[in-house]
């Protein structure tokens, strides 16, 4: 589609010939502007770690196991004490309203109408309030550290009297360096586009930097949260607290030392750091270091359910959908994105069926075979 094409309005039905979940990803370059779509799409600075995330997934392949009953199977997992039809969720994702005008709303919807938890954005189109109205189903907060303590509390408090059952603490995105494919293509946030969980609260304090300051150490980063932040966090609420960001193992440990409950395994899709592994090859480290009951899930890069049987396989206990719920949201609204869910669960089943694993306990590192095995972090 070309910059000056008018984008396709969201379908009514299923449109013909989405044949798998990653279909939805073609079919929305017809149903976003060009430059909306390159926002959306891309990453942070040259792209490497965005093409990192997806080449991982092609670098490993599933080792079947043959003559297994699997007539009793199920995707049935039991996360933070609550049980889940399945291990597929939908990550935070900002913004949502670029792609369709009910934004949230609608994939709330879609994530009750198929058993997923939605994990909604601080950084929504729509207030917290609504989108748990919009949905009964299992769904968390996700909360960036605001720079005023007051309006993060707040955002907590909200959060708990709405009825979402856990915080997800996103802590790799401190600092975000501008999408250079978004800039290419002319990309700039529409005015009507705004967050709307923040709007009620004061405009971050201008920063005035002494002569000789950086602009990025004592400028951007000077909000940034720390770890007497977090902790600070965690006393402020009885809801688990899962911190989302995590790369290094080390990080993981003492994460799990300061009593959060869980990690995401993630590399902001690519949108953080250029240049940082793909989380598929973090993910067994990270495992290792937390052990085999310590709840830890993934997101980066997955477009297919044979990508969740591999993050299983390497140590997730559930994986997180980020751009594939907006290509779909993009084309058919709530129902694109239950019908996308459906997609990616039929394909899970069908890919543990033909493994051999009746259950989501029996997927596991020996199901994996690469070339080469990937070198731990100490």
């Amino acid at each position: 589609m070309s910059d000056t094409s008018t984008p396709l309005q969201a379908l009514r039905q299923i449109p013909a010939g989405v044949l798998c979940a990653q279909d939805y990803e073609i079919l929305a370059q017809r149903f976003i502007a060009s430059p909306d779509y390159a926002y959306i799409a891309g990453g942070c600075a040259h792209e490497l770690t965005l093409a990192a995330n997806r080449t991982a997934f092609a670098d490993i392949s599933i080792l079947p196991r043959m003559l297994r009953d699997v007539r009793h199977g199920h995707t049935r997992l039991t996360l933070l004490g609550r049980s889940l039809r399945h291990p597929v969720m939908l990550a935070p994702v900002a913004f949502q309203a670029l792609v369709h005008p009910a934004a949230e709303i609608d994939t709330a919807r879609a994530a009750e109408a198929t058993d997923t938890c939605f994990v909604a954005s601080t950084l929504s189109c729509r207030p917290l309030e609504q989108i748990a109205q919009a949905s009964r189903g299992e769904r968390w907060f996700q909360l960036y550290f605001q720079p005023a303590r007051e309006s993060t509390l707040d955002l907590l408090r909200r959060a708990e009297a709405a009825g979402y059952t856990a915080i997800v603490v996103t802590l790799d995105a401190a600092i975000k360096t501008p999408s250079l494919s978004a800039l290419r293509a002319g990309f700039t946030m529409p005015p009507t586009i705004v967050a709307a969980n923040l709007a009620n609260y004061p405009a971050p304090p201008q920063v005035v930097l002494e002569p000789g300051q950086s602009i990025i150490f004592q400028g951007v980063m000077a909000e940034a949260p720390n770890w007497d932040d977090l902790a600070w966090l965690m006393e402020q609420t009885r809801l688990p607290v899962i911190v989302k960001g995590v790369q290094h193992p080390g990080d993981a440990l003492l994460l799990k030392g300061m009593g959060v409950d869980g990690v995401i395994v993630s590399n902001h899709g690519g949108r953080a750091l250029d240049g940082v592994p793909a989380s598929l090859r973090l993910l067994p480290a990270v495992r290792q270091a937390l052990g085999a009951e310590f709840p830890v899930l993934f997101d980066g890069g997955v477009r297919s359910g044979s990508d969740v049987f591999k993050a299983l396989a390497l140590g997730a206990d559930a994986v997180l959908i980020g751009r594939l719920q907006v290509y779909a949201l993009s084309v058919a609204g709530a129902l694109g994105v239950a019908h996308m869910l459906k997609l990616l669960r039929e394909e899970l089943e069908l890919c543990m069926a033909q493994a051999g694993c009746a259950t989501l306990a029996e997927i596991g590192p020996e199901m994996i075979f690469r070339l080469k095995e990937e070198s731990v972090l100490c």
